[in-house]
This record gives C-alpha cells, structure tokens and sequence, in this order.
C-alpha cells in the first residue's frame, strides 16, 4: 500500500500518522467499514455509511454522510495506488481528548481510507465450499443495545488465533463459528450466518448479538423478493447439522457456501451432498447482479 486516504487528503503510507492521545487508539471509540468494488464502483457505499453514521452518533462522534465526496476520494485513493478494483476499508476514530474518560462528545474525528487489491478468490470456492470450525471462543455481548463495528476487535482476533490451532481448519479453508455465552450460534469471525432448512432461510437474530451486516442485510432483501420464508431466530450447534445448506456472507466474499462442519476433535459433517445447493447458488446469483455481475 503506498498511499493512504487522511481526513479527505491523500498521504503516503509512511507520513500516515495519527496522535497518541486519539482515543481510537486509548480506548477503541472508533468505527470502520469494510466494502468491495465493483466495476471500480464501492458496493452498497451509502448502506455502510448509513450504518457508521449511526454508530457515530451513538458514540458521540460527529459525521455527516457525504455519498458524492466520499466516492470522490475513495476514486482517488484507488488511483493514487493504480487499483482498478480494491478491498476498502474506512475507519473513523474518535479522535484526540484528554487521558481519562470524557463525557461530553468529540470534536476532532480521523478520517482513514486504506485499499488494498481484492483477494483472489478460486471460482471453485463458490461451488465446492469451505468449512466452519466450530471455536470455544464466544462471541461477547455488545457494548451497547446493538453490536456496532468498532476499533474494539479483540474478541474476533482471539477467535482467529483459536481457528488457526486447527489442522483441519487449514486443509478445509474455514471460518471459525462462535457461539455466544448462551451456546446459541452466533456469527463469523468476519461473516454473517445463513442455513436452510426444510425449504425455509434462517439466519440468528440480531438480539444474539452478531454485528447487522450489509451483505447479510441484502440477501435477507433477495430472498423475500423470492418469495422464500425468512426466520430471525436462536439457534444451536445441532441446528446446523441437520441444515440442507448453510452459507457465510461478507461484503468482501459475497455469499461462501459452507459444505464442511468442523468440531474441536477435529472430526467433521458433510452438509448436503458436499457442494453448493440451489438456494446459496440462486442467492449469489441475485446478489451478483446486484452488483452488476451478470453470469
């Protein structure tokens, strides 16, 4: 990455600096989006701005959605790095205050706009599947009512370096499954859940505190334009055992089939008959041409 997106400008990543006293830094008040191109076009960008406005808010952090300018520079970055599509990520901290806990709101926020080119991903990943590790991490309640994406990442961190102790996690290219303190299946470790069952979708419920993704959002909307039954709900381990088609989403991986359950022991559940099923597939299709892919 050699150049970096600073408060509306463009640095290079090595001038790319912000204080010590930034409470980004001090104590995770702060927010970030991560989103995808798409024909050089950022993906549902006034979708993840929406939601980091409200976060913002939450926190006391002033912002105001900007959709033209934000595009604007976002276009800018991509091509200060000769990116034609990118992996984008925009943080937002609180910015500098005093060495304590303050009451009243912020004033002085950082805008950062980091890319990077988009991971190559193999076509037979959308077809063929990855596993879902099971973790003994759980996923923690939010801080507030709902979970927001803030700087505070420890607990998706302590629950990669858990996943990567797991040989068969490697060899199956998984995700790691948490579980909130109720032992209710949650989310991804950078992903939302979905299964199908008996012809019906269903995803865990925000109240189990997952994060409210974009892309989980979306594909929610696709599936009731298609008439498919949808349940918000609480969920076990067993539940998905017994799924007909279980897939993650991210705005990154779009919609990843998961053909492959993975338990501590290392033993493993073939879902379906080991590859993608017809509703996943349907669904990545839609949200594709979403986006404006059309296969």
């Amino acid at each position: 990455m050699s150049f970096i997106g600073m408060n509306f400008g463009i640095v290079e990543g090595r001038d790319a600096r912000v204080s010590v006293m930034d409470h980004g830094f001090l104590y995770g008040m702060g927010l970030f989006e991560t989103f995808r191109t798409y024909g050089r076009e950022p993906f549902l960008l006034d979708r993840h701005l929406k939601r980091i406005s409200e976060g913002c808010r939450y926190l006391g952090i002033p912002y105001e959605i900007d959709l033209e300018a934000t595009s604007t520079w976002i276009a800018d970055v991509m091509k200060a790095n000769e990116l034609h599509e990118a992996y984008i990520r925009y943080t937002i901290s609180a910015g500098e205050d005093i060495l304590g806990l303050p009451a009243e709101d912020y004033h002085s926020p950082n805008h950062i706009l980091t890319v990077k080119e988009l991971p190559k991903t193999p076509t037979e990943l959308y077809v063929r599947g990855k596993g879902l590790q099971r973790l003994h991490t759980r996923r923690n309640t939010p801080e507030g009512p709902v979970r927001l994406k803030s700087l505070h990442y420890m607990n998706n961190i302590l629950a990669k370096r858990e996943l990567m102790t797991y040989p068969t996690a490697t060899r199956y290219q998984a995700e790691g499954l948490m579980l909130n303190g109720q032992d209710v299946v949650a989310e991804g470790i950078v992903s939302n859940l979905f299964f199908v069952r008996e012809g019906s979708l269903c995803t865990p419920h925000l109240d189990t505190g997952i994060l409210p993704g974009i892309t989980r959002e979306l594909v929610l909307e696709l599936a009731l334009e298609q008439g498919l039954y949808c349940e918000e709900g609480w969920y076990s381990w067993v539940d998905l055992t017994n799924a007909d088609e279980i897939w993650m989403t991210s705005s990154i991986q779009e919609l990843v089939p998961v053909t492959t359950l993975l338990l501590e022991d290392g033993s493993c559940i073939t879902i379906g008959n080991g590859t993608a099923g017809p509703i996943t597939t349907k669904l990545l299709k839609l949200y594709r041409e979403k986006a404006g892919i059309h296969l």
